[in-house]
């Protein structure tokens, strides 16, 4: 869920990090950039905590999160404090998104991750005298590169089910955000927790591109072209990597939509976050019969839409990242000059001296234009006409992306066939993006979205590497197929493969 800053391009020198909030433009802080030693120290350190912790018991390591979760409540006021000043996020995001976020998945790993990763009983369909199962083992290691527009989310979030499976953790932070991420590491120690098994290292791109070379498994979440050079590294080094890399989801509705709630969830999907979610309603498709009443709905609630700096009662805030809100312009520059039309917004805020663009409208849309192609991430929504599901479904899947998507129509058995028919990786029916808060569901994309998957089982087997154990059941002195090779066994050998394998024998045989 997010477009990364950084790249793992090489950086200039530079020994700190400026923190500036983007709905002030002020500094917030200045951060320490991690050096090349330092993080050879913190993989050493991160190593030989690794080894204590895994041999924690699930129930133990649980307790242990708990404690983080209760310590991270007890400082709620702080946090949001240190993730508003440097996202520009309203305040009750930092609560209603991030923070409850963060302790849900608490709660849920505490709770699933033994099941998870139970050893599996099987059963041999051949050698009946072994014994055989598949067990899970942490992979050491793990590196997590995070964003900046969820960045707890996507940072300490991310860590909690590595952290369960028995993994260290060194997490670096986007640049843009290092703040909040940082506080979590600091809460962690503050509980009493080891320190080495959480690190969070902020630095630019060169600090993640070393992360890749230093960890046993690598979690990226950002743009495309940083996570395809993460994932060559990855391969180069052949160890695993897991890879979210945007969206450009789309929401259609059909003509027996209910329009009300249909139109509810394209504002607050489109705009949630100001429009900085990998998983927002980023091009909408409406058939025809109903595409006029609708567009009026949309109108009339983008316009009602409050925005403002975070310590007001406001629904969106500002945008976080200049390159961002700039890119946000060239897109809807671009469709404006092949003829979109601007129903609301459509600029920079003049209310506002930060990084605030209007919740904007846009209608008479195509596929020529950026804004329906190209990943926006911004408070921009984009509709267009369709004449029937059909092309609607057919624009939808237009895209080398596929994260997320939406479906409304009264007919939910109709939502179900169609959701079959978008090539995404999580489709919701009457709703939208809430498919990311199922943390029961695997969640992940499909084409450039990346690969690898967040929640359920696979959400945590992914930190972990299979091995698979057989143990003989009988303790003969001596197997069939040892040595030495005999005529006597070579002659038992193909009766027993033609018996097994060759067709109609064993009909001939046993009837």
């Amino acid at each position: 869920m997010a477009f990364a800053a950084e790249t793992l391009e090489s950086t200039p020198a530079r020994s700190m990090i400026v923190v500036t909030s983007p709905a002030t433009l002020q500094k917030v802080a200045e951060i320490p950039v991690t050096t090349a030693d330092e993080l050879a120290a913190a993989e050493q350190r991160g190593r030989a905590a690794q080894r204590d912790w895994a041999k924690r018991s699930f129930s133990e390591r649980a307790r242990a999160l708990y404690r983080f979760r209760d310590a991270l409540l007890d400082d709620a006021e702080r946090f949001a404090d240190v993730l508003t000043s440097e996202t520009g996020k309203p305040r009750a995001d930092a609560y209603g998104v991030e923070l409850i976020y963060v302790c849900d998945a608490i709660s849920y790993w505490g709770k699933n991750a033994e099941t998870f990763l139970r050893d599996e009983r099987v059963w041999p369909h051949l050698l009946k005298n072994k014994a055989a199962y598949s067990t899970y083992a942490p992979v050491g290691l793990v590196g997590i590169i995070g964003p900046w527009n969820f960045p707890f989310v996507l940072t300490i979030g991310d860590a909690l089910p590595a952290l369960m499976a028995g993994n260290a953790v060194i997490i670096k932070p986007s640049e843009v955000t290092p703040g909040t991420a940082m506080f979590g590491a600091e809460v962690w120690r503050r509980a009493g927790l080891p320190a080495d098994v959480l690190q969070v290292l902020p630095g630019y791109g060169d600090v993640g591109a070393k992360l890749v070379d230093r960890v046993d498994m690598i979690l990226f979440t950002g743009s495309v072209a940083t996570g395809r050079k993460v994932a060559v590294r990855a391969a180069e080094r052949l160890i695993p990597c897991s890879l979210e890399l945007g969206g450009k989801d789309p929401m259609i509705v059909l003509k027996d939509a209910d329009l009300e709630r249909a139109a509810n969830a394209c504002v607050w999907g489109g705009l949630v976050n100001s429009g900085q979610v990998c998983l927002s309603v980023e091009r909408v498709y409406v058939e025809a019969p109903v595409y006029e009443p609708f567009v009026r709905l949309v109108e009339e609630k983008i316009k009602k839409v409050k925005q403002g700096p975070s310590a007001e009662a406001v629904d969106i805030g500002s945008m976080t990242f200049l390159p961002q809100l700039e890119k946000v312009e060239r897109h809807v520059a671009d469709a404006v000059a092949k003829g979109a039309k601007v129903l609301a917004g459509g600029r920079r805020s003049p209310a506002h001296s930060g990084l605030y663009y209007e919740p904007t409208l846009l209608t008479d849309v195509t596929h020529e234009m950026e804004v329906m192609r190209d990943e926006t991430f911004g408070p921009v929504i984009p509709i267009m006409k369709v004449a029937d599901e059909e092309e609607a479904i057919r624009l939808a899947n237009d895209s080398p992306y596929g994260l997320g998507a939406s479906v409304f129509t009264r007919d939910a058995e109709k939502g179900r066939a169609i959701a079959r028919r978008i090539e995404a990786g999580g489709i919701c029916v009457n709703d939208a993006i809430v498919h990311f808060a199922v943390t029961d569901l695997p969640m992940g994309g499909v084409k450039e979205s990346g690969i690898g998957r967040r929640h359920a089982a696979e959400g945590i087997r992914k930190f972990c590497y299979q091995k698979s154990v057989v143990v003989d059941r009988f303790g003969l002195k001596s197997e069939f197929n040892w040595f030495p090779n005999t005529p006597g066994k070579l002659k038992g050998l193909k009766r027993v493969m033609n018996l097994l394998y060759r067709s109609g024998w064993r009909k001939r045989l046993f009837g």
